[in-house]
């Protein structure tokens, strides 16, 4: 294996600049030949005993290059017919402002009782369901639960609401 690295490395150091600069001239866009040819040598090396035995190794790069190119091509063609017979897209509301909060929220709490939660509140699966999928006890499920909504309480409280001041009334205190 260690003679097959060489033998590539060798192979890439002496053809990968000729072979970026053609692929540039071909393209006509430096960054496409640079993906083109990276993906070209990439396929290389997964069948280097076979294209090492190529009569022409340089070609086969190119070539293979060259069709990712005109793949790409093609695919970007495609996209733009599709648009233009299909029409642009819908407009997509916003997210919720909610959902955008009890997301952030989830992302802060351990990622067990964030699996419990969203499998129990999100997904719907009983305790025993959730117990069987993540092979957890179900008191393990039953506590991470509880924990998960405590945590969850907290993180969605609006502390205005919190002390009152949403509402005008002084934190401890009633209204004038």
């Amino acid at each position: 294996m260690a003679a097959n690295t060489a033998d590539f490395d060798e192979f890439y150091d002496a053809t990968h600049r000729r072979v970026l600069h053609q692929m540039y001239a071909m393209t006509g866009n430096l960054a496409d030949a640079q993906e083109c040819t990276q993906e070209a040598y990439a396929r290389a090396w997964q069948r280097w005993k076979t294209v090492s035995q190529a009569n022409n190794p340089e070609a086969w790069i190119r070539t293979v290059a060259w069709r990712i190119a005109a793949s790409r091509w093609r695919k970007a063609k495609n996209g733009v017919t599709a648009l233009v017979r299909h029409g642009a897209p819908d407009h997509t509301p916003s997210p919720d402002p909610d959902h955008v909060a009890l997301v952030a929220a989830l992302k802060q709490i351990p990622e067990s009782q964030r699996q419990a939660v969203v499998l129990h509140h999100l997904v719907g699966m009983s305790v025993e369901d959730i117990a069987h999928e993540t092979g957890a006890p179900t008191g393990t499920i039953k506590a991470r639960l509880s924990r998960g909504r405590a945590a969850l309480a907290q993180l969605l409280t609006d502390p205005a609401d919190a002390t009152g001041e949403a509402t005008g009334i002084p934190a401890g205190g009633e209204a004038s």
